[in-house]
């Protein structure tokens, strides 16, 4: 059964005017339970992590000084969220929405959450909505507990995935793979194990053949045993925050072609959701309701 990672606290209160579209992480799971693409029985609610768990990814001076709200203010500027217990507590959670997820993919062949994606928190400090890498968090949990001894983290947000990069910079159990826009957000880049950089205006057609050249080479290139699978939908023409000119279509075909390759070659994956910034909410959620749809069709 396909498992969600949802909670009541993913929805945050931000200031009005705020750029930030934190009323999907409601309307997502609303839309797919009304369509009757997932059922109640399909989302499990993460709570809090232990701290050990965070800290296999991040600086202990660092979680200390989110948690106890002591950032400096330039520090807590980069985040982008005004900060609060809550806030911290909505990451943590998160957090721990992929941990568990990670136990449902190697069960079930595949776990999502409907919010994380949170790739630009490196291990000693936040920026850009980004306060604890999910994913990376994820991955030493696994590699920590032994259920995988080399993972793959596809990224496929507009955004490069910097945070993670410069976490697995020396740690040759995860392969880090980031496709992005060249002129986007973060502007000075670390280095992925693969870093693909797509001009600006890059369409479907060509977005879909670098993907579909690229992804099954990785597989017998890295041989993982597990993937985590970041898919932002800032990729499209209507993002605000993007430099990518893909449409609905051809970000659910993005989603279609990696799901299935992951499928038919067996290996377990973790997907969160990442950015989505489009001025229409609608295409927001619709585009992120796809990959929940196509999960549900290739591995139900």
């Amino acid at each position: 059964m396909l498992k969600i990672a949802y909670h009541p606290i993913y929805k945050h209160p931000l200031p009005e005017g705020h750029r930030f579209p934190m009323i999907k992480y409601e309307l997502l799971p609303q839309q797919l339970l009304y369509e009757g693409t997932c059922s109640e029985d399909n989302f499990f609610e993460p709570s809090l992590p232990e701290d050990h768990y965070i800290l296999a990814a991040h600086d202990e001076a660092y979680f200390k000084d989110l948690v106890g709200l002591n950032l400096s203010k330039s520090a807590a500027r980069k985040i982008g969220f005004p900060l609060s217990d809550e806030l911290v507590k909505r990451e943590r959670i998160i957090a721990d929405g992929t941990i568990k997820g990670c136990h449902f993919a190697l069960k079930h062949g595949i776990a999502m959450n409907i919010a994380g994606g949170t790739h630009h928190a490196y291990s000693d400090r936040g920026e850009a909505f980004c306060m604890l890498n999910d994913q990376a968090i994820g991955a030493r949990h696994l590699l920590n507990q032994k259920l995988a001894k080399k993972i793959l983290i596809v990224d496929l947000d507009v955004h490069q995935g910097n945070g993670t990069a410069e976490i697995f910079q020396t740690d040759h159990s995860v392969f880090t793979f980031s496709m992005h826009g060249k002129g986007n957000y973060p502007f000075k880049k670390e280095t992925s194990d693969l870093d693909i950089a797509l001009e600006k205006g890059t369409t479907d057609e060509e977005y879909l053949f670098i993907l579909q050249e690229t992804l099954p080479k990785l597989l017998e290139q890295v041989r993982p045993d597990f993937i985590f699978y970041l898919c932002g939908v800032d990729v499209l023409e209507s993002d605000k925050l993007g430099t990518l000119s893909m449409t609905l279509e051809g970000c659910k075909e993005r989603d279609r072609f990696g799901l299935q390759t992951c499928h038919d070659a067996q290996i377990p994956v973790q997907c969160s959701m990442g950015g989505g910034y489009s001025p229409d909410i609608r295409i927001i959620v619709e585009a992120h309701a796809n990959t929940f749809r196509l999960a549900k069709d290739i591995y139900e």
